[in-house]
């Protein structure tokens, strides 16, 4: 991804070939997944989040509003469903607070916030740029601003992304995600390097295809812009 791109966690830290898929946490950069080395991957995660502590420390930059951090013990557990009112139909996704309890605990709390409220996706990536997906999270719509905080990478080094996949943008840096994300809407062959922390549903995945198919505007290169098909985030709400 350009540097200032922060596109989905995908775009900084993509295949090789690829624009980056990079989310923000605080500035941004990107690099192809060919540059970056191997982020060892952490513990897995237990069954329960009871015994959880997690780490949220101040980005360097790229704050985006008043959001305040998530609590250190995440107060979510097993599967939350979430649903994305977006301009392109309600997106409903499963997250995985058992696999994931920092990162779901993270986008739970900033959704109760109204943080994604009114923000655009703001990469959409295809064919040509090797690599299949949407990127949202920055209110901004610049890709270049995140909460104000940074969470932890929560990785298995088995991660895989397919049609459906909501996992987390970063720059090339371990630990650097915020609130950006991003959905895969086809097969994409990224490394295990961005943590997947929800599905989203047949219904929605059908939605993003469908505005995929329009293609993007090449901004940031070949099949690497903003989306033709404007999409935005109007709320997101659990449960």
């Amino acid at each position: 991804m350009p540097q200032r791109r922060s596109l989905p966690v995908v775009a900084a830290v993509l295949l090789p070939l690829v624009p980056l898929l990079v989310a923000c946490g605080g500035g941004s950069s990107s690099t192809t997944a060919r540059d970056a080395a191997a982020d060892s991957p952490s513990e897995s995660q237990s069954s329960t989040t009871s015994n959880v502590s997690c780490d949220y420390p101040d980005a360097p930059q790229g704050k985006t509003g008043d959001a305040s951090k998530p609590p250190t013990t995440p107060d979510v557990q097993g599967k939350v469903s979430v649903t994305l009112k977006t301009t392109i139909g309600d997106l409903g996704a499963t997250l995985d607070a058992d696999k994931t309890p920092c990162t779901v605990n993270s986008f739970v709390s900033l959704a109760r916030q109204g943080f994604f409220d009114n923000s655009p996706c703001h990469r959409l990536t295809t064919a040509e740029s090797g690599i299949f997906v949407l990127q949202c999270g920055d209110p901004t719509g610049t890709g270049t601003s995140g909460p104000g905080y940074t969470i932890p990478d929560e990785l298995t080094g088995k991660e895989t992304y397919g049609p459906g996949t909501v996992a987390m943008a970063k720059t090339q840096q371990p630990d650097s995600g915020g609130s950006q994300f991003f959905i895969v809407y086809r097969n994409t062959p990224l490394p295990p390097r961005y943590t997947v922390f929800g599905q989203l549903d047949a219904a929605g995945l059908k939605d993003v295809q469908k505005a995929a198919r329009q293609g993007s505007d090449n901004a940031f290169g070949p099949g690497d812009g903003h989306p033709k098909v404007s999409v935005t985030i109007d709320s997101v709400t659990t449960g």
